[in-house]
C-alpha cells in the first residue's frame, strides 16, 4: 500500500514565511501531505499540479489577495476546502462577500492555534475509504 498516495493534501499560502512553515510543520507532524507557497501566483502554479484537498489561504497578501486566490481555486479545484486566515482585524467584515463565490466556511484570526488547525482541517475532510493491503 502506498501509504504517500494515502495521504490527504493541504496547501499553505501565506507571505509571512514563519507563519507557512509553522503550519506545513503541524500539518507534516500530524500525517497530512503538505505543501506551501509564499504568493498567490506561486499557489496558482503549485495547484496546476497538484490538487490539494484544503487550502488555508492568508486574506492579505501582495498582488493577488486570498479571496481571489480562494475564487481562483474553486474554479479550479471545486471539490477543494478553503479556510481564510488573517491577521487584519478587519477581515471578518469580509466574510459575507467571501462565502457564496469561494465556499469558505470561515476566516480564522492570526495567531492560530495548531490544535485549532488541526480540529478545522479534520472537520473539513470527509473521511476516506481505505483499502487493506496486506
Amino acid at each position: 500500500m502506498n501509504l504517500i498516495a494515502n495521504r490527504r493534501k493541504i496547501l499553505v499560502v501565506d507571505d509571512e514565511i514563519v507563519v507557512a512553515d509553522t503550519l506545513v510543520l503541524v500539518f507534516s507532524t500530524s500525517g497530512y501531505e503538505c505543501r506551501k507557497a509564499n504568493s498567490a501566483e506561486e499557489a496558482i502554479d503549485l495547484i496546476a499540479e497538484w490538487r490539494p484537498e484544503v487550502a488555508i489561504i492568508d486574506v492579505i497578501l501582495p498582488r493577488l489577495n486570498g479571496i481571489e486566490l480562494s475564487r481562483i481555486l474553486a474554479a479550479s479545484i471545486p471539490d477543494c476546502r478553503v479556510v481564510l486566515i488573517s491577521g487584519y482585524p478587519g477581515a471578518m467584515e469580509l466574510l459575507p462577500q467571501v462565502k457564496a463565490p469561494a465556499k469558505a466556511p470561515q476566516i480564522l484570526a492570526k495567531p492560530l492555534h495548531p490544535s485549532l488547525m488541526l480540529e478545522t482541517v479534520s472537520k473539513l475532510l470527509p473521511c476516506k475509504e481505505t483499502a487493506f493491503d496486506p
